[in-house]
């Protein structure tokens, strides 16, 4: 009876693990921007927005991208609300850093249509 009770205690505390690491994970995975760019995963994931966020204090990422040379971008929305592109090597060291003005309504007025 001992061993059937601790099998089971066992395989909650396993299960409930998964649940908590499933959280995180998903809570650090970031959302792409709808189109085919692959996001950022694994421990680059980590390294990009841990040097995107360390010259942007109070930002926050909106999305990640796996860029097609190998290089990464890392998007983030700043304390004052507008977003900036942080641009990384392969080695997730900041290149560059550019205002993000992308309103997906195809032009260049950064409002959103009204359609």
């Amino acid at each position: 009876m001992f061993e059937e009770k601790k099998k089971w205690i066992i395989v909650v505390a396993v299960l409930a693990i998964g649940i908590v690491g499933g959280s995180v994970g998903t809570s650090i995975a970031v959302a792409t921007g709808g189109d085919d760019d692959q996001p950022i995963t694994g421990s680059a994931l980590a390294a990009c927005t841990a040097a995107a966020l360390a010259g942007n204090p109070g930002a926050t990422v909106t999305e990640t991208e796996v860029e097609h040379d190998g290089a990464y971008e890392v998007e983030l929305r700043l304390a004052d609300g507008s977003e900036v592109e942080v641009n990384l090597d392969e080695n997730c060291q900041v290149t560059g850093q550019e205002s993000d003005d992308d309103d997906d309504d195809g032009d260049d007025d950064n409002e959103p249509d009204d359609d």
